[in-house]
């Protein structure tokens, strides 16, 4: 099974460079763009389901590939849900965000966290279209930059870069085991190079 984890369109708070996290913040136009120009991509993947986070910029880009690609819309996930920065949602950030809360960042929810519910969700997924579609599946779950950044770093055992928004990272269950085939749409051993 495949699942491809795709990054929500632009929102504007994307473009002024604000921390979103858990804040509920709609597509802009150029991010309904960019899932007109996902679905384009994903068009002769045989997409079985699309799912996605339940908060509106990541559902509103499932539903724009849904619609094109004549899929229904699938469930929702909490645990899809983007890291919450708390009080600095909203904020500009003017240092890198620390994995773990500091000083500069004393409420952020903490990696090992945001990693453990995106592993979570993507085994979810896997247990629930598994039986339903087979194990030549291949899922969209449409989510959120940083716990997808999380999750591929987890199971590739190494940091990735920043996750593009409508981006397309893929990755597969094979032997027990994830793998990841894709980062922002290139092959995963160019980024690993």
């Amino acid at each position: 099974m495949r699942i491809e984890l795709i990054r929500h369109g632009q929102t504007d708070w994307n473009r002024d460079g604000r921390l979103q996290g858990s804040s509920d913040i709609p597509l802009n136009d150029t991010g309904r763009a960019q899932a007109v120009e996902t679905a384009a991509v994903l068009a002769d993947q045989g997409l079985s389901a699309i799912v996605s986070s339940p908060l509106m910029r990541a559902r509103e880009t499932a539903r724009i590939i849904a619609e094109i690609l004549d899929i229904d819309l699938g469930a929702s996930y909490d645990d899809l849900i983007e890291r919450d920065y708390a009080s600095l949602e909203g904020a500009v950030p003017t240092e890198q965000i620390p994995d773990e809360p500091d000083a500069a960042f004393p409420d952020i929810e903490p990696r090992e966290a945001v990693t453990a519910r995106g592993m979570r969700a993507i085994a979810e997924i896997r247990d629930t279209r598994l039986p339903l579609d087979g194990p030549d599946a291949t899922v969209a779950a449409v989510c959120h930059g940083t716990i997808i950044r999380f999750v591929l770093s987890e199971i590739l055992g190494e940091e990735i870069p920043h996750i593009h928004n409508a981006a397309i990272n893929e990755i597969e269950w094979v032997d027990g085991a994830w793998r990841v085939l894709s980062v922002n749409g290139s092959p995963a051993t160019e980024v690993r190079a």
